[in-house]
Order: C-alpha cells, then sequence, then structure tokens
C-alpha cells in the first residue's frame, strides 16, 4: 500500500478539491450549463526569475482527452512570462470543472522541475547535468520528475523506470555502498570493471574513505585506459573549498599523464555552484535542486461565460491571444480579437497558443521527450539568466 493516487483516479476526478465538486452539483441542481473559457497564467516567478520552462501538457491532454472541451495550449518546451495564457480551456464547466486541481498539479509541477533543470543546463556552459534527484521524492513521481528534468535539458536520468518512460539509457556511476561493502576504493572500482557491461563508462566515485586526490591517482593508475572519469560526492562537512579541490584532483591525474580522465561532481549542486565550478568539472549530477524545484504558481482563471467577458477581481477578463516575435523575441499578449500585431524589427510573428484538443480529441501530434527537450535547448540559446 502506497500513499499515492493511481492514474485511474485522476482520470475519474477523484483527486480534486471539494469546492469544485459542490458547485458542480450546485449547477447540476440548478440546470445551469454555462460554457465557460478559463486560462492558465503565472502572476509571479519564485526567486524572481523572469521566464520559465512549461511541462506537463502531455498529461494535460491526457486527462482531458475524450471529454467534450476545446483546448489550446503553449508547445511543451516553449518558454513562458508571467501573464501569458499558456493554456486555455473552453467547454460547458459542469463537464469538465472537476479536473482544475488535478490540470494545475500536472502543470506546476512539472513545469517548475523543467525550469530549473533549464537554468542548471544553461549555466553549465554545455557541460552533462545529469538528474540524479528521485530519492528525495516519493518513488511514484520519480518518472515524472526525471522526465521533466530530461526536457528541461539534463543530459540523462539515474531511475530505471524513468529510463523506461523517456526511451532512454538509464546513467549512473557507482555508489558508496559498493566501496563499503568491499572495503576499499580501488577493489570497487576493480569489480565494477571486470563485472559490468564494457558500454557502460567506468566512472568510479572516489570520496568514500580517503582524500580525493590521492584516490583519483590510486583508481587512474589501477583501470588505466578504462577509466573514463572520477566523481566526487564529497560530504558537505569535509568540503572546503571544493573548486580548489578539484582543480588538485585535475592537476594531478594530468601530471601523471591522466588527460582523458574527466572529473564529475554531485551532491548538493544548484546553479550557483555549477557556476562556480565551470573551470574544472567536466559535468554535474544535479538531484536535489531539481526535484524539489519551486513549483510554478500558476493559476487557472474564468475568463468568460457563455462568451462574455468575465473574471475575478485581479484578472484581465476575456479570451487572449499570445505572439511572439522569431527575430528579436518580442513578445505580446493580446484581446483575442485583436489583429496580430506587427513587430518594430520586421520580424515574423508567431502564436504562441496552438490548438491541442477539439471536442475532446488529441489533434496535434505531441512530440516525443527528444523532441521537447531539443526545443528547450534552443529556447535556452536566447534566454537571460
Amino acid at each position: 500500500m502506497f500513499h499515492s493516487a493511481r492514474g485511474e483516479d485522476i482520470k475519474a476526478g477523484r483527486v480534486t478539491d471539494v469546492y469544485f465538486l459542490r458547485t458542480l452539483e450546485i449547477l447540476e441542481q440548478k440546470k445551469i450549463n454555462a460554457t465557460a473559457v478559463l486560462e492558465v497564467t503565472l502572476k509571479a516567478f519564485p526567486d524572481s526569475r523572469t521566464w520559465g520552462i512549461l511541462a506537463g501538457i502531455e498529461e494535460v491532454a491526457s486527462l482531458l482527452e475524450g471529454l467534450p472541451v476545446d483546448v489550446d495550449a503553449f508547445l511543451e518546451g516553449a518558454s513562458f512570462r508571467t501573464g501569458e495564457p499558456v493554456l486555455v480551456i473552453e467547454g460547458v464547466y459542469r463537464e469538465w470543472g472537476q479536473y482544475e486541481t488535478a490540470i494545475l498539479g500536472l502543470l506546476c509541477q512539472a513545469s517548475g522541475i523543467a525550469t530549473k533543470a533549464a537554468r542548471c543546463k544553461k549555466i553549465a556552459e554545455g557541460r552533462p547535468v545529469i538528474s540524479f534527484g528521485a530519492r528525495r521524492m516519493h518513488p511514484a513521481l520519480a518518472p515524472m520528475i526525471e522526465r521533466n528534468a530530461f526536457i528541461g535539458g539534463c543530459d540523462g536520468v539515474a531511475v530505471v523506470k524513468s529510463a523506461e518512460l523517456i526511451k532512454e539509457e538509464p546513467v549512473g556511476t557507482m555508489p558508496h555502498t559498493l566501496a563499503l561493502i568491499l572495503g576499499d576504493t580501488v577493489e570497487a572500482a576493480k569489480a565494477f570493471d571486470t563485472v559490468i557491461d564494457p558500454r557502460v563508462k567506468r566512472v568510479v566515485l572516489i570520496d568514500t574513505f580517503n582524500d580525493e586526490k590521492f584516490e583519483a591517482i590510486r583508481v587512474a593508475e589501477a583501470l588505466g585506459d578504462h577509466l573514463f572519469a572520477v566523481r566526487l560526492d564529497t560530504p558537505a562537512s569535509r568540503r572546503g573549498n571544493m573548486l580548489e579541490i578539484l582543480r588538485e584532483v585535475r592537476w594531478e591525474l594530468d601530471s601523471r599523464g591522466f588527460h582523458w580522465v574527466k572529473v564529475f561532481i554531485s551532491g548538493g549542486l544548484d546553479e550557483a555552484e555549477i557556476r562556480q565550478l565551470n573551470p574544472v568539472a567536466d559535468a554535474y549530477g544535479v538531484g536535489t535542486s531539481i526535484s524539489n524545484a519551486s513549483v510554478m504558481n500558476f493559476a487557472l482563471d474564468i475568463v468568460e461565460i457563455d462568451g462574455q467577458a468575465r473574471a475575478k477581481r485581479g484578472k484581465r477578463s476575456g479570451r487572449k491571444a499570445a505572439y511572439r516575435c522569431l527575430g528579436c523575441r518580442e513578445r505580446w499578449v493580446l484581446p483575442a480579437q485583436t489583429p496580430s500585431p506587427s513587430c518594430p524589427c520586421g520580424g515574423t510573428l508567431e502564436s504562441l497558443l496552438i490548438p491541442l484538443l477539439r471536442k475532446g480529441r488529441i489533434i496535434r501530434e505531441l512530440p516525443s521527450t527528444q523532441e521537447i527537450r531539443s526545443r528547450v535547448l534552443d529556447e535556452l540559446e536566447h534566454l537571460p539568466l
């Protein structure tokens, strides 16, 4: 027995705030069949950010498939700003109102994870970033977490089930457990090299027992050209100046001719540490800061009822359109009936809201995780930090 909702519970509308069910009960008793237009927008980013990466669209499409609704949405992996309607739903509210809670949950957490991964990837300046954070969250969430870390820019994921979902090979090195059971880092490295499929790169964890510099030398001399990289996961109580530790390890490897051996680092990393360690580190394993990323506080708000503009205080009523210039990347949010603008730079404009469902049928091809990730990496070329 695990304390998590099953897919059929979500699809049946049982993962919902009770006041939505009470609203639907009232509408049914009063025989009110109002058609509503609702928009998902973000009022403010966490941590003073200026952009996010949208994720969770595929799951929302699956949730609403078969219901009598029309849905427009940004592409999964697209960047978004505050105030932009990233998803628009139209339909008789009684037919789908029980899904408000789930829709927001699917978008808020997935987008938070994808955005954090994208920021780490951008700051890493081309160095690989691997998602190591599944162990910090409920295991039922691991595939969702690592899928969104991957589409956000991570180069690989560690959990087997997550890798199956995204059709990638899982990525991993060796745990402290192996060294502790065998009693020595070099013995663990030799055992790994002897037993594990040679297609798996030999990346050896070197911080279990002794100083990282000396362990790096011992492992390099023992494995020779079989060794691909050493990984430091040094605990905070022993870290000191981590950049200098990395420089020392790099120096000792190079001075002995082990120029090909890369230096990986993991353990408590986020954007600030990645930026600091870039001069020496060759790759990063990022865990908690991605899997525990701040959620995006999207809101799902009514903006029209039966064709009449209507919204609560603090929200702009009426259906909206969103555009972006492909040249200068300027963006606009305008009333839907307003003609599309012309960009002063003369560039071509694209509409960011694209039909996703019509009468409950998915009408656009849902891209693979690899295609979404490529879109994000392209977006990152144009986004500031």
